[in-house]
């Protein structure tokens, strides 16, 4: 990984967390995609999809990507059969972000796949993949927190956050998420 040592770095006074050609990645991706691809008309999933896989995302054809979102770096992003990334999504993908098969994340949603050691005085950074489970739904403005696994057809509600991994066919609600009921086992 690309991530730098936070005692050599000091990103607490500016310096990087990331290596060079990570930062210099990020930087060309960002020009293409607000040039090329955050802009674009509702119907042209297939470009995006397109210009995230140029930069190494791993999106099969069937996958929506709609305008406006946010993607930190598309090699770290993996999208299955008829998943979907509504508008205005941010998917800070500083470690993998894989969202399975029929898995739905909502406008506005925040997937957060880093966060800092408090206890380090250099202030590390720790990045921890997410993974969004088959026929999952992560509702509109809600927070999924580094490392968490949102378990098959588990709901988390609209702003919603967790921290924790979310447990098979159950609701989620408020901040932190709690469990609400269990979801229809006929999906």
């Amino acid at each position: 990984m690309s991530l730098l040592d936070a005692n050599v770095s000091n990103p607490k006074e500016g310096g990087p967390s990331f290596s060079f050609s990570n930062r210099l990645v990020r930087f060309a991706w960002g020009i293409v995609w607000i040039t090329l691809g955050y802009w674009t008309p509702v119907p042209l999933h297939f470009w995006r999809r397109f210009l995230l896989k140029l930069f190494g995302a791993n999106i099969h054809s069937t996958a929506k990507v709609y305008p406006k979102v946010k993607v930190w770096l598309p090699s770290n992003l993996e999208m299955k059969k008829y998943s979907c990334i509504a508008s205005n999504v941010n998917c800070y993908s500083m470690e993998k972000i894989v969202l399975a098969e029929y898995s739905l994340v909502s406008q506005g949603a925040h997937l957060c796949a880093g966060t800092h050691d408090i206890s380090d005085p250099g202030f590390q950074l720790i990045a921890r993949p997410i993974v969004i489970g088959f026929n999952s739904w992560i509702a509109a403005e809600s927070f999924v927190g580094p490392g968490v696994v949102v378990g098959e057809a588990a709901v988390l509600g609209a702003r919603a956050v967790t921290f924790k991994d979310l447990q098979p066919q159950t609701v989620y609600i408020g901040n932190p998420a709690t469990e609400l009921r269990k979801r229809s086992s006929k999906l």
